[in-house]
């Protein structure tokens, strides 16, 4: 205890959620749900709140990774609290540096929901954490701003996105809505011809299944799909929490890729967000605009088509816990940095 701050685990998950989304700034990655997903998946996960008086001050929540580069907890998109608190900021780290000795990691490796500034690179420093060797979460991201109009949003899309979109409201194209778990088999069919035509690693369907069925089941999740006279164009994985709609995983066939299936389930994805009061719409990753080279540039040409601001979260930062295993950590990370261009 830090001057009457009590840290414990969390157990209510009304309580959790409801400081969570009190955070304009917080999204999916330190919902209840997201650390079901992981439970669900037989991984340890820790959720500690902070408390002063009895009133929640401060959370995080973390999965531990059994990577064989080096255990660590991993806290993606926290901790959510006051970063102007110093007492209460230090007294996270300390817990947050406690957790990972009792769950035999190497490290701790924490990406925050804050912009990436010099006093916000200061406060990580001041506490001991060293920038990380590579991301944890999406650093750099593509959000929309919902609280504008639709029309207003249309304007500022690039032409070729417009165009695409009025090209599937004159072919007619049709969008269905599922929160059933097992129309995700289809997704991960898609997903693996997807990964062969680009060249990246698919995630496995018991993966996909279960982190859509941990969010689905309490109206957190939507499978949107995009078809022309009934073939399967494209397919989004959304994800509402809190203020955010969040653009998680997509697939699209070799016709949708063709006839630029996916725009128009953006826009319907928008829609339904403002329907719930959600005012931001996170795209996710982007690269630089000069990153041509980047494997994700293609990507993010598309998501910058739709408009909207760029931000930069603070890089991910380490909390290390034993110095001597992290070198080995850090050696192994740099070299695939460099290997992967990432």
């Amino acid at each position: 205890m830090t001057k009457n701050i009590e840290i414990t685990d969390a157990a209510i998950r009304s309580e959790w959620d409801e400081f969570i989304t009190s955070h304009d700034e917080a999204n999916f990655l330190q919902s209840w749900d997201f650390y079901e997903f992981h439970k669900s998946r037989g991984n340890k996960i820790v959720r500690r709140l902070a408390k002063k008086e009895g009133k929640i001050i401060g959370a995080y929540a973390g999965v531990v990774e059994n990577a064989k580069r080096g255990r660590h907890l991993a806290i993606a998109g926290g901790p959510i609290l006051d970063w102007r608190n110093q007492t209460l900021v230090s007294a996270i780290f300390k817990d947050i540096k406690a957790q990972a000795q009792a769950k035999n990691c190497v490290f701790a490796r924490v990406r925050p929901q804050l912009e990436r500034t010099e006093k916000a690179f200061q406060i990580f420093k001041s506490n001991g954490l060293k920038k990380a060797p590579t991301f944890l979460s999406v650093e750099y991201a593509a959000i929309l701003d919902l609280n504008k109009t639709e029309d207003e949003i249309l304007k500022s899309m690039h032409r070729r996105i417009r165009y695409a979109i009025n090209n599937a409201r004159n072919k007619h194209f049709t969008i269905e809505k599922s929160q059933d778990p097992k129309d995700i088999h289809q997704f991960y069919e898609i997903e693996k011809q997807t990964a062969k035509r680009q060249d990246f690693v698919a995630f496995s369907e018991d993966f996909l299944t279960k982190q859509f069925a941990a969010f689905a089941k309490n109206n957190e999740a939507m499978l949107y799909t995009a078809k022309y006279n009934g073939e399967i164009l494209a397919q989004n994985f959304m994800i509402f929490y809190g203020n955010e709609a969040s653009y998680h995983y997509a697939v699209s066939t070799e016709l949708g890729t063709k006839m630029s299936g996916s725009p128009i389930l953006h826009v319907e994805a928008m829609r339904d967000a403002r329907k719930r009061g959600i005012g931001r719409y996170n795209l996710w990753g982007i690269v630089g605009e000069n990153e041509k080279n980047h494997r994700f540039y293609g990507v993010s040409f598309f998501k910058r088509g739709f408009g909207g601001e760029e931000l930069k979260y603070l890089p991910a930062h380490d909390l290390i816990v034993n110095p001597l295993k992290y070198q080995k950590t850090k050696l192994i990370e740099t070299i695939r940095k460099k290997i992967r261009h990432t």
